[in-house]
């Protein structure tokens, strides 16, 4: 796989404001470099549904990168917004990503299951929610990087279908009734 483009979206009105340094987004940027991934857009935005909504479509829309990886913003507090901004904008949701995050937090902490996360694709971008701290993200990440590759490659066409790897009817051994 060539090298794929990746946006990072951090959700904080305390990082927007400049009242609290993200060390989220720049943790999801050095894991994604180590793999190979070139980062091409990096944005602090305020826990506003209505501006990470319009973020993330235009990211998407104009192409900007395969990958939109956001942090923060998935939680109980009353502004945390992330999954519902995600919601408005993709056209398809991926539930397995989320699904798989919350599943292995679970063997490290039981508040993981408390996470709303969510993913989906809007055109040809990815778009993964992942937790707001920095140890969780880095966790997360480095359990979901492995597997990103290959549906990457389709959603950009990069690979063929999964099925393709299927051999043809004609080419199985044929067995006596």
């Amino acid at each position: 796989m060539g090298k794929m483009r990746a946006a990072i979206l951090t959700s904080s009105d305390s990082g927007y404001a400049g009242q609290r340094e993200d060390l989220s987004g720049p943790a999801i940027r050095e894991l994604l470099e180590k793999n190979g991934y070139e980062v091409v857009h990096m944005v602090v935005l305020p826990d506003d549904r209505e501006m990470l909504a319009a973020e993330m479509a235009r990211i998407a829309d104009e192409g900007v990168a395969e990958l939109l990886l956001t942090t923060g913003g998935t939680g109980f507090s009353p502004r945390d917004c992330m999954p519902e901004a995600t919601a408005d904008i993709t056209e398809r949701a991926v539930p397995g990503i989320p699904e798989a995050i919350r599943a292995y937090s679970m063997t490290i902490t039981p508040r993981a299951m408390l996470s709303r996360a969510a993913a989906g694709i809007r055109r040809s971008t990815l778009i993964i929610n992942l937790p707001g701290s920095p140890k969780a993200v880095r966790e997360s990440l480095e359990y979901i990087l492995p597997a990103l590759e290959h549906g990457l490659e389709i959603l950009t066409g990069a690979a063929g279908n999964c099925a393709d790897n299927i051999p043809a009817i004609d080419d199985l051994p044929v067995y006596p009734v």
